[in-house]
């Protein structure tokens, strides 16, 4: 709720925080989007630029395109432009049903000297996808394998459906350090493979599931209940700093934003970098308005449940 006399000077407001072992300048991600063309590039190299300037966490597009070609293996490579950043490789958990395993995971890892990867789980958008990677049969004990072989922690994200405790336990089993929830309400890529579909079936199919998921909010509270210390991401549907207060507020470390990133890097680096300084304004300005001095502190506060 509303703290109309907060108590505080808004100038030692402090959102900085630490999440896998490195600081955060701020709680923020800049979730995974792009990479394999050379557009994609300039937006990765912009947002990293930007990311290294704020001490952000990073995530880039799948790099499968990376493994099967590897001319475009740099337009992922921010490393160089972000050294000091909190890096996540990206692979779609299905490829280890189709030939990929430790060795095609150490390659995208090694291309980024990234701190962990990120498998990202799509389900839905496989079936909705012309000719997609349906079989997901057996992939835990293949994930189980890879989290004990790799030199960095795994990431376990879905792309926009949710990831419920269910399955959250499940994962966490296998040796999943973390957990980014993308839940429903952001974008719909059983939407986006609708209007790319070859044909009218498909395109219904996408059609009827276009808001199939986990709401975010219910992914976080409900993770957060049967796991209280694991690293745990909200994204999926938040838009702004109140979206990304409102998230930690229910119990996440850190909160990613996609869309308004990449709206901003298709546009410049200022650009980016403006989002980035209203992200902030925004988020202090949620813990001043609600009396808190840190994000601890606004969690331990149950402060926005009214506005949640």
């Amino acid at each position: 709720s509303h703290c109309c006399l907060p108590e505080l000077n808004r100038s030692e407001i402090d959102i900085t925080t630490k999440f896998l072992g490195k600081s955060l300048g701020a709680p923020l991600l800049i979730s995974s989007m792009t990479g394999g063309t050379p557009q994609a590039r300039t937006i990765n190299f912009r947002l990293a630029e930007v990311a290294q300037h704020y001490k952000l966490a990073m995530g880039v597009g799948s790099q499968r395109v990376a493994v099967e070609n590897s001319q475009v293996g740099d337009t992922f490579a921010v490393r160089s432009l972000a050294p000091d950043i909190l890096l996540f490789a990206n692979l779609g958990a299905v490829q280890l049903n189709y030939s990929y395993g430790v060795d095609e995971c150490l390659k995208i890892i090694e291309l980024l000297t990234a701190d962990a990867l990120i498998l990202h789980l799509n389900p839905l958008q496989e079936c909705i996808q012309s000719n997609g990677d349906t079989n997901f049969k057996g992939l835990l004990d293949k994930i189980n394998n890879l989290c004990h072989k790799l030199p960095v922690p795994v990431i376990a994200k879905e792309v926009g459906n949710g990831i419920s405790a269910r399955m959250a336990k499940e994962l966490l089993a296998a040796g999943v350090k973390v957990i980014d929830v993308a839940g429903a309400g952001g974008t719909s890529w059983a939407k986006v493979e609708s209007e790319r579909a070859l044909n009218s079936q498909q395109r219904r199919l996408g059609q009827t599931f276009a808001d199939w998921g986990e709401p975010t909010a219910e992914c976080i509270t409900s993770i957060r209940a049967i796991a209280p210390n694991i690293p745990l991401i909200a994204s999926g549907g938040l838009r702004n700093g109140l979206d990304a207060a409102k998230a930690i507020a229910l119990g996440a470390d850190i909160s990613g934003l996609a869309w308004p990133f990449l709206q901003a890097a298709a546009e410049s680096t200022a650009a980016v970098d403006a989002l980035v300084q209203l992200l902030i304004a925004e988020i202090s300005t949620v813990l001043f308005c609600t009396g808190n001095a840190t994000l601890t502190q606004l969690q331990q506060s149950n402060a926005l449940q009214k506005l949640a």
